[in-house]
């Protein structure tokens, strides 16, 4: 019997915080959180060699007219996958 809290829903480990953002693939979809709120969602539209920034392609505020916005990760964003 596994312990509880031992085995992540399929959900949960879907949803989980990607860590090294080099791992995600053009295309995929994710949310960006901060401070607890998801504050942005879309597809992954290019990744920086240095993974520690992330163009995402979505509408909504703050994203320029090409439907784009930049996140980093010194911007204390976290990316997980949705």
């Amino acid at each position: 019997m596994k312990a509880r809290g031992a085995v992540l829903s399929r959900r949960s480990a879907h949803s989980a915080t990607v860590s090294d953002w080099k791992t995600l693939k053009v295309g995929e979809r994710v949310e960006v959180v901060k401070y607890a709120h998801v504050i942005a969602a879309g597809l992954v539209e290019e990744i920086s060699s240095s993974g520690n920034v992330v163009w995402l392609e979505h509408s909504g505020p703050g994203v320029t007219e090409e439907g784009k916005e930049l996140f980093m990760k010194s911007d204390g964003v976290t990316l997980r996958r949705a």
